[in-house]
């Protein structure tokens, strides 16, 4: 009789195992998606039905003519606001960010309230929702872009923080022993380990996150009357869908050019 290799059990178990975990989840998510459609009164078949004539609609409403067209320099007038807005907030988060992180990380932090005061800081201004802020601070500064840079930059500023933290805990650990050891002060240390080490990826932080605000921007000047947002506001509230086609296609292929962009300078400087 053939002797049964007690390895060959132990991993038959293990994939078994694994077998049924994987199915214990796909039940749970497929219990989640019948559960929320039940709450939501969402059909799923009505849904996948109605694709084919929303198609319909939008290959015959959203071609623009030559006469829309012609409006092309203001659309791209006020994208190209759009993007200054959104590099500008970025940016500026971005400096802000470095301070706060640094007081953050456990490895430069100057002592223990004021690293968990900038982890607060950071948590708060991160967990509020840019369309939150885009609405409270229009309550405060109105309808400028004014308001729509502040709303980026909390949004930004927080996302920043937390991100800079990890990388300077992960990335200057070692250089940071090193010069502590040889007697470095904290702005020798600060200066000469912690931002040379942590500068290459935080730099690929902000232009991801310059990427992540152009798309918001457009949001953001939706909701505060300014920007790309706001013309296509309101050429949607006056029904002009060949205006709004002209806008969506500038929108997808600026964030496409800037993808396009950041994704090279990571390439060839980082």
């Amino acid at each position: 009789m053939e002797k049964t290799n007690p390895q060959h059990v132990v991993d038959v178990n293990i994939i078994r195992k694994k077998h049924i975990r994987l199915s214990v989840i796909a039940l749970i998510i497929l219990a989640l998606i019948i559960l929320s459609g039940m709450v939501t009164e969402y059909d799923h078949i009505e849904g996948l039905v109605a694709i084919p004539a929303a198609l319909e609609w939008l290959l015959a409403n959203m071609f623009f003519s030559g006469s829309t067209l012609s409006r092309l320099p203001t659309v791209l007038n006020l994208l190209w606001q759009t993007v200054l807005i959104s590099v500008v907030s970025t940016t500026t988060a971005a400096f802000f960010a470095v301070i706060f992180a640094i007081t953050g990380s456990k490895l430069t932090a100057v002592n223990a309230p004021l690293m968990y005061i900038s982890k607060l800081v950071a948590s708060i201004s991160r967990n509020v929702p840019v369309v939150a802020w885009a609405l409270i601070l229009v309550i405060s500064f109105g309808t400028n872009a004014a308001t729509g840079f502040l709303a980026l930059f909390f949004t930004t500023f927080g996302f920043l923080v937390r991100a800079f933290i990890e990388t300077i805990d992960e990335a200057s650990s070692d250089t940071v022993e090193a010069l502590k050891a040889t007697g470095a002060t904290y702005p020798q240390v600060i200066a000469k380990a912690v931002i040379p080490e942590s500068m290459p990826q935080m730099f690929s932080w902000v232009l991801f996150m310059i990427e992540t605000n152009i798309r918001s921007a457009t949001l953001v000047g939706l909701l505060t009357g300014t920007g790309i947002g706001y013309l296509f506001d309101l050429y949607y509230k006056q029904l002009d869908y060949e205006m709004v086609s002209l806008i969506t296609l500038a929108i997808v292929i600026a964030v496409l050019l800037i993808e396009w962009v950041s994704n090279w300078i990571r390439r060839e400087i980082l």
